[in-house]
């Protein structure tokens, strides 16, 4: 044996690279060198004679990851590891039905559809039973099949309780009859054909017991119900799995990962001991603690403490902003003192949970001049969704847009065809005119042209119906009008989609407003804002922030990114922003089981993400789809210990400012909140920073603010509505009124002089 193999481990760490060959769980907290664990582990089993390189089956999660095994194991051992059953799921179990196809019944040369294939396949045979899509929309029908498909169900097993349910049992049966006459396979097939094939094939199933004899996991936490039934399977009764996993960074429920499996393997397969992987070679003290604090307040766990010898660190800052805007100019003034620092772009991020609140941190990086790279996605304006809808915008301004036209004639659907889209070229390059003028002299050409004349007739209402309307407005009403919601509220993770179009009804009112006061610097694209019409400047506005701001390959820049897609990555400082309740939690996962303990496990990847400096930031208010609303902190940061935190506080004047400049109330849905509770500073008694205030008409709304006798989070109490928290205060003397969001009922606007209304 190389005993090389082995230096450097802690003892936690030797324990479980040299357990004997035993089901064994090893909890792997953040940044405790799991990666490391597992390819030793491997590498000793072979080096000792336990195990041949052939009689080791290792999982991962992603192709990257199994690459880096393949890697390490190669410099570990004079190995060719290319042989080695080491990859995902789906790679492993294709790798097998290819060797038995004919016990799996497939062609031996069988294709794996893709998402675009599998859904378009779905539509076909959904048009041949004559299935209403408007009714039953093909891609929620694909999901229901994939979610039977990944808990173990045939057709002829699905509990059909309602018309949806027994319309999806009818097209699942009818898409494996059509995939088996194709010989064709989807992802979730691959698991479920293997699955059924161990299964059903003793002799096979028996062949694989004894060759893997040696079964290791990784991010056991992720796995769902039929991966845990497969390795299962494989495993037998003498199976030695080696289950490595953190059930406090389980986040993707939402992709059917079940964190009840490592519980449930524990206990099935009898674990004598779980090894805990506790030291932490990532994170300063205070930021363990922090996660440490944090993650306790989840009752299903296994329970793990992490540690560093690394030393205290700094505390975590915290900055409560008054608006949005104002949390993303200090995010950018942080960033630049860091980079002053000596810190490099590309080893800080910037951590949101919805995809939506990259829009004004992209716009604050934007004016400062600041490269970044959206991690994992596009930059806000380049996303399908908006370039969509930027379409649909350029169209009203200017029919005759042939690449907005182009872009969206057709989409979403309604029934122009390739053919059709030709024919309309054709004739508009004979005449020279444009296309949109060729669509209105009914050049469509074939069955189309109805479908055309009802394009060219639905932008032309639109255009009419935003007449003289506001920028903010003409946005919301050309979405609207353009079918894109409902399009995308079929989508399985539609949600991201719909929000970002909310934000860019976000974006256009902010422009509006900028242009209208001149007083929020790189908002306006020429020097005189009347210069262009308000939707003429605003869409040449979102063409240059669409432009070389984000940085190239190599370049120092930067990481935006949600909270999901960090998981497994690490930075020197990171900020995590928009932490309030209804955001972060998400108010959607307070009604759901396990909701807010997921969320809590999300807030703790946040945490754990960062090496040396973290940021927590919240914002007084917000503009979150199209209004905007006033919130309370998020429960999370009151479940961190205050000895941890280091606060900074928002000035009175830029308070004041951020009020005036949203209006009283907000409107709509504005001043909702989960929790009443105090805001961070009236909460822990913290006076605000002194006012930095340059503006004449700042400094006169700063003073106004400071006569009102209430502020924007207070507790209060209310003679006949009882106990609140203001959501909104405006005015001074007599013209004093606030908005309270009342506990037991609901929000009410109040004017001082005559509300009965006290600090609590």
């Amino acid at each position: 044996m190389n005993s090389d193999l082995l230096d450097g481990l802690n003892p936690r760490q030797l324990a479980a690279v040299t357990l004997a060959p035993v089901p064994a769980l090893i909890l792997a907290g953040a940044g405790s060198g799991k990666t490391r664990v597992l390819t030793t582990r491997i590498a000793w089993l072979i080096s000792t004679g336990q195990a041949s390189p052939g009689g080791i089956l290792a999982v991962t999660f992603t192709n990257k990851a199994a690459r880096e095994m393949h890697t390490r194991l190669a410099a570990m051992l004079p190995i060719d590891t290319r042989g080695m059953w080491i990859g995902t799921f789906h790679g492993l179990c294709n790798r097998m039905l290819r060797a038995h196809w004919r016990d799996a019944a497939l062609p031996q040369t069988f294709q794996i559809l893709d998402s675009a294939d599998q859904l378009a396949m779905v539509k076909r045979v959904m048009k041949a039973q004559g299935i209403d899509e408007e009714r039953f929309p093909p891609r929620q029908v694909t999901w229901a099949i994939a979610a039977e498909k990944e808990a173990g169900r045939r057709a002829g097993a699905m509990e059909a309780t309602d018309e949806f349910s027994r319309r999806v049992r009818d097209v699942y049966e009818a898409y494996d009859q059509q995939c088996q006459r194709e010989g064709v396979v989807d992802f979730a097939e691959l698991l479920l054909r293997s699955f059924e094939l161990l299964s059903r094939h003793e002799v096979l199933r028996q062949h694989y017991q004894r060759r893997f004899r040696h079964l290791l996991v990784d991010e056991f936490q992720d796995t769902n119900v039929l991966q845990y039934r497969w390795l299962k399977l494989l495993a037998g009764d003498d199976g030695a799995v080696f289950a490595v996993g953190d059930d406090d960074q389980s986040i993707y429920r939402f992709r059917g990962a079940n964190v009840g499996n490592m519980a449930a393997f524990e206990r099935e397969f009898h674990v004598r001991e779980v090894i805990k992987l506790e030291q932490n070679y990532r994170s300063h003290g205070c930021i363990l603690d922090a996660a440490n604090a944090l993650i306790t307040h989840n009752a299903q766990r296994l329970g793990k403490t992490l540690w560093t010898a690394e030393g205290r660190g700094e505390p975590l800052r915290v900055y409560e902003a008054v608006t949005d805007h104002e949390e993303a100019g200090y995010v950018v003034d942080e960033v630049a003192q860091l980079r002053q620092e000596g810190v490099r772009l590309i080893d800080i991020a910037l951590l949101y949970r919805s995809n939506a609140q990259s829009r004004v941190l992209e716009h604050a990086l934007f004016a400062a001049g600041l490269p970044y790279k959206v991690y994992g996605g596009l930059r806000f304006f380049e996303r399908q969704e908006i370039k969509h809808a930027l379409a649909y915008l350029r169209l009203v301004a200017n029919p005759d847009d042939d690449g907005a036209l182009l872009r969206v004639i057709n989409f979403p659907t309604r029934g122009i065809g390739a053919r059709s889209i030709e024919q309309l070229q054709d004739a508009a390059r004979e005449r020279g005119i444009s296309l949109w003028a060729a669509a209105c002299g009914g050049h469509g050409g074939g069955r189309a042209s109805g479908a055309i004349g009802g394009f060219v007739q639905m932008i032309e209402r639109t255009r009419a119906s935003v007449a003289g309307l506001a920028l903010g407005e003409i946005v919301d009403a050309v979405i609207d009008a353009s079918g894109l919601k409902p399009h995308y509220r079929t989508e399985k993770e539609g949600e991201d989609r719909l929000g970002n179009l909310d934000e860019l009804v976000n974006a256009a009112a902010a422009f509006d407003l900028a242009a209208a006061t001149a007083t929020v610097e790189g908002d306006i694209v020429d020097a005189d804002p009347a210069a262009l019409p308000a939707l003429d400047a605003f869409l040449a506005h979102a063409a240059l922030e669409a432009g070389d701001t984000q940085a190239g390959a190599g370049q120092d820049a930067l990481q935006l990114m949600t909270v999901h897609a960090s998981k497994g990555l690490e930075f020197h400082a990171v900020f995590v922003v928009g932490l309030e309740e209804g955001l972060f939690p998400h108010e959607n996962s307070l009604d759901e089981h396990d909701g807010l303990e997921e969320e809590r496990r999300l807030m703790y990847v946040a945490i754990t993400r960062a090496r040396r400096r973290l940021y927590l930031t919240f914002s007084q208010s917000r503009m979150l789809h199209g209004q905007t609303r006033y919130n309370v902190a998020s429960r999370f940061l009151r479940e961190i210990p205050e000895a941890l935190l280091k606060p900074v506080n928002a000035s009175p004047a830029r308070h004041a400012a951020g009020l005036a400049g949203h209006g009283f109330g907000g409107g709509g849905s504005g001043g909702r909140s989960s929790v009443a509770g105090p805001s961070w500073s009236a909460q822990y008694g913290r006076a605000p920073s002194a006012p930095r205030v340059t503006d004449p008409a700042v400094a006169t709304i700063a003073a106004r603010a400071a006569d009102h006798p209430f502020r924007v989070g207070q507790n209060v109490e209310h003679a006949k509505f009882g106990p609140g928290v203001v959501v909104a205060a405006q005015g001074s003397g007599s013209d004093a009124r606030v908005r309270v969001n009342f506990r037991n009922a609901g929000e009410k606007e109040l004017l001082l002089a005559y509300a009965k209304l006290t600090a609590a």
